[in-house]
């Protein structure tokens, strides 16, 4: 499988793995301290033959995301889900642990960015389904990302993130049902 964007990963084992993968081209941040080498790398891929993030699913991973995508608009994402990038009886957590056929999928599955569109889905949509709040509320989140591919979020991310990837009342409204479906087969 040959990407043409280039992916925008975390380090060279991260690296190393979407090139077992994939045909791709990758550019690493080296850690979350991003410089301004890597943004304008990054611009001139966006510019050139755009860019795909893949970064791991956690709090600094999440933070080069946002950084990338603030500096330079119109990325696409790609999610890994966070019981897909985890080591085999290792601590952890990155895209370098993920299976071949994770990466592959979820390299499948790229969101791109559309910020000035409004959204269809209201706060209030969020709170009713349990999303923000409550005690169920994370696992329900971490859920839907990982059924929207959209990644994980915080409560107050979360409808954020399904405006920038324009994601629908109805996709949303499946996915919720299908989070509520797995809660009452637990």
């Amino acid at each position: 499988m040959k990407i043409k964007e280039i992916i925008v990963v975390e380090g060279r084992d991260d690296t190393a793995r979407i090139k077992l993968a994939v045909d791709a081209d990758t550019i690493e941040t080296n850690g979350s301290a991003i410089g301004d080498h890597v943004i304008k790398q990054v611009r001139l891929a966006q510019e050139t033959r755009g860019v795909i993030i893949l970064t791991d699913p956690d709090f600094p991973g999440e933070k080069i995301r946002k950084t990338i995508s603030e500096a330079v608009p119109g990325c696409k994402h790609a999610f890994l889900p966070k019981h897909l990038a985890k080591p085999k009886n290792k601590r952890g957590i990155g895209v370098e642990h993920a299976s071949i056929e994770s990466i592959r999928a979820c390299l499948q599955n790229v969101h791109e960015e559309m910020e000035d569109q409004p959204s269809e889905i209201a706060a209030e949509d969020l709170i009713h389904a349990g999303l923000i709040g409550g005690s169920a509320a994370k696992r329900r989140r971490e859920r839907l990302g990982d059924i929207l591919k959209i990644g994980y979020t915080n409560g107050k991310q979360l409808q954020k993130r399904l405006q920038m990837f324009q994601i629908t009342k109805s996709d949303f409204m499946s996915a919720l049902d299908d989070v509520l479906r797995e809660e009452q087969n637990e």
